[in-house]
């Protein structure tokens, strides 16, 4: 049964055993916890054995390698990740059976009733590190919550999920497939509504409408957190009837700002002014205006939680960032090796616009772009912020989920870009920097796909 009308939640109670297509994914494997530890019979497969199939299989949970129809074994309910389409032989399996197929998501707003709190934290970019940043500050209160994260934090041992025991879930939200309408938020973060997943979505006023549903979902006890400084969240939430609780970094008339703003070295230090009043005097190990606003978002989240100033100080005082995120990977002949997570134009030019405060001498940018449509539908953008390094590097087009219909190449990009450098496969790419590299620069590798495993390689081949 691909499209089941019964609510998945009638199948969370003890006993009932759900098979977890792709359970050692990011999110799907604090989802087989969360179902163990209330009951089910949780079992999975994924393509390959890892460091989380392992874990799983430690508390019980059998995981096959590879994905067949004989794996459903007598299972009661499949969810699959979004990856998984319905010719996977698991989910052709399960219809032929009359099987019901959930996507996660759906599971995963099943169990947010389960919890008091609800912390869903969304926005064309920026989620990662604010819902990093959230789980620092509920952590450091004692909160003891259940977190999702679409990436990696040291906090956690580098894993990008806790289930805890605490009436607290953060979670990250994403707009494509319209994914988080799929949610029950008591609180929902809007950080920022731009032009991205076109291949979704037809154009930016259906983004917004995605977003407004998101906002609507939120009860009337509840709190939309949202970003006065961006103009497609205030366009989504226009005459939007519910309680928001407006954050800005320029407008003091704002429900919340930064006041007092200084950098050292970078890194910036403020205070967070709620309704008038300093809630905490918070200084970041990460730098950029946009983390200020994300510093922001976390804070107004714990705000309206009931959370202390205090904490919001402590956790974010060490928050260093999520992995992905700005994160250093080493050094290569005397020049700082870091990469980064972002793939479209305005996370490229919050990172690109930070760097530049810092103390290099060059910025040598290696991208690597993350899908065909989003390339072609944002070219002139990428190209407007692929200029501002000293620097720049262009990786192929890494597909996804893509295949290449628009006749799109990185090579286009850099045909647009004085000085760019066009490399066709990764190995290109290491041997380019470490062609250009010297003493003094900082080297970073972006993008959504495996152009860390340039830099990666940079680093290492100094270590041998």
């Amino acid at each position: 049964m691909l499209h089941p009308t019964v609510d998945f939640t009638e199948y969370m109670r003890p006993g009932v055993r759900v098979h977890l297509a792709g359970i050692g994914g990011v999110s799907m494997c604090p989802l087989a916890e969360v179902l163990h530890g209330m009951g089910l019979t949780v079992q999975g497969s994924d393509m390959n054995e890892s460091v989380t199939v392992q874990h799983l299989r430690s508390l019980g949970i059998p995981v096959a390698i590879g994905h067949s129809a004989e794996n459903l074994g007598q299972c009661d309910v499949v969810v699959r990740t979004a990856a998984i389409k319905d010719d996977n032989p698991e989910i052709a399996g399960a219809i032929t059976r009359g099987i019901p197929v959930y996507e996660r998501a759906q599971a995963w707003g099943a169990i947010m009733r389960e919890y008091r709190n609800a912390l869903c934290i969304s926005g064309t970019h920026g989620k990662t590190t604010t819902t990093s940043m959230a789980t620092h500050i509920f952590m450091a209160a004692g909160a003891d919550p259940t977190v999702m994260i679409g990436g990696t934090l040291p906090l956690l041992h580098h894993a990008g999920y806790r289930v805890g025991k605490g009436e607290t879930i953060i979670l990250e939200s994403c707009e494509y497939c319209d994914s988080f309408l799929n949610f029950f938020p008591t609180v929902a973060v809007i950080l920022n509504v731009a032009a991205d997943h076109l291949d979704y979505f037809a154009d930016l006023k259906a983004i917004e409408r995605s977003f407004r549903a998101f906002a609507e979902l939120v009860p009337p006890t509840g709190c939309v957190i949202a970003n006065r400084d961006d103009p497609g969240a205030r366009e989504t939430l226009a005459s939007y009837p519910g309680r928001i609780l407006w954050f800005s970094l320029f407008d003091r008339t704002a429900d919340c700002y930064a006041d007092n703003v200084a950098f050292f070295d970078g890194l910036p230090t403020f205070d967070v002014v709620i309704r008038g009043k300093v809630y905490a005097h918070v200084s970041l190990q990460v730098g950029g205006k946009h983390n200020i606003a994300n510093a922001l978002a976390a804070a107004c989240s714990a705000y309206v939680l009931g959370v202390g100033g205090k904490a919001v100080e402590e956790g974010l005082g060490v928050f260093q960032g999520a992995g992905r995120r700005f994160e250093r990977k080493g050094t290569y002949r005397g020049a700082d090796v870091y990469d980064d997570y972002a793939h479209h134009p305005d996370e490229l030019h919050a990172l690109l616009t930070m760097a530049r405060q810092l103390p290099y001498e060059r910025i040598v940018c290696a991208f690597q772009p993350h899908t065909y449509s989003r390339t072609k539908a944002l070219f002139d953008r990428f190209v407007e912020e692929l200029r501002l390094p000293d620097v720049t590097v262009l990786a192929e087009i890494y597909a996804a989920r893509e295949r290449n219909e628009f006749g799109i190449s990185s090579r286009d990009l850099a045909a647009q870009i004085p000085g760019a450098v066009y490399c066709p496969t990764l190995d290109r790419v290491t041997e380019t920097l470490a062609g250009i590299v010297r003493a003094g620069d900082l080297v970073l590798t972006v993008g959504a796909g495996d152009i860390y495993r340039a830099g990666e390689r940079l680093v290492a081949s100094e270590q041998k």
